[in-house]
């Protein structure tokens, strides 16, 4: 069965950062929404333009600069809503216009594409992922390397614990993942992938997973690709 959707990674850039912003358009209707837009007004007008895109909603996964800061901008472009989690809202005292707070497991439509919003706390306290029929948008609590760092405001590596072993618990093996951020594998490689190659999906013990994502003297956290 041929799925109604499709998606568009974006690679935008404001060095240090390297992010990847994601455009899900609903093929029968021309809806959109915007999964994190970052950095590049200008490539990611280009490509809703080039697609006819009715932008009905911008998806963020959480609250931190580098996943959010072309927010605003959009709402006022296309005057549409923006979805984060009410955690997220209330912790980090996010605001802009437009703004619905989410709860786990709620479903937004669009067209006839159906995303469901997890609750994945960890990286920040309110993170989330969105689901849809074979991918989720993951921002910054997985990647297909790893998983994002639990040092910030409101992370804790018990809870990127937690939050991994729910994603492993839903997400069928062919499940493609597209992160927040790449360290040189293209985004859209399927769940099956992550459990051979990412120690964090390997991780079954609690205790070895806290200690191994806290291990001091960290190198890389920002050699984004």
């Amino acid at each position: 069965m041929m799925k109604n959707y499709e998606v568009f990674a974006l690679r935008t850039v404001s060095q240090p950062y390297i992010n990847y912003s994601y455009i899900v358009f609903d093929k029968g209707s021309h809806a959109a929404i915007l999964i994190d837009p970052s950095w590049e007004l200008d490539t990611i007008l280009a490509k809703l333009n080039d697609l006819n895109a009715d932008v009905r909603g911008i998806m963020l996964t959480h609250s931190h600069y580098d996943h959010i800061n072309l927010t605003s901008v959009l709402t006022e472009i296309y005057e549409c809503d923006v979805f984060m989690s009410s955690v997220e809202i209330e912790e980090y005292g996010f605001n802009c216009p437009n703004l619905i707070g989410l709860s786990d497991e709620e479903t937004i439509q669009f067209g006839e594409t159906i995303v469901t919003c997890m609750l994945t706390p960890g990286h920040t306290s309110g993170s989330m992922c969105f689901l849809l029929e074979d991918c989720m948008f993951t921002g910054d609590t997985l990647f297909i390397e790893g998983c994002g760092g639990c040092n910030f405001k409101g992370g804790s590596a018990e809870a990127m614990f937690d939050s991994i072993q729910k994603i492993k618990s839903f997400a069928s093996p062919e499940m493609r993942v597209f992160p927040g951020h790449s360290y040189g594998t293209p985004p859209g490689q399927i769940i099956r992938k992550l459990y051979d190659q990412n120690i964090y999906f390997q991780l079954d013990s609690l205790k070895h997973f806290v200690n191994f994502r806290m291990r001091p003297n960290q190198e890389g956290i920002f050699n984004f690709r």
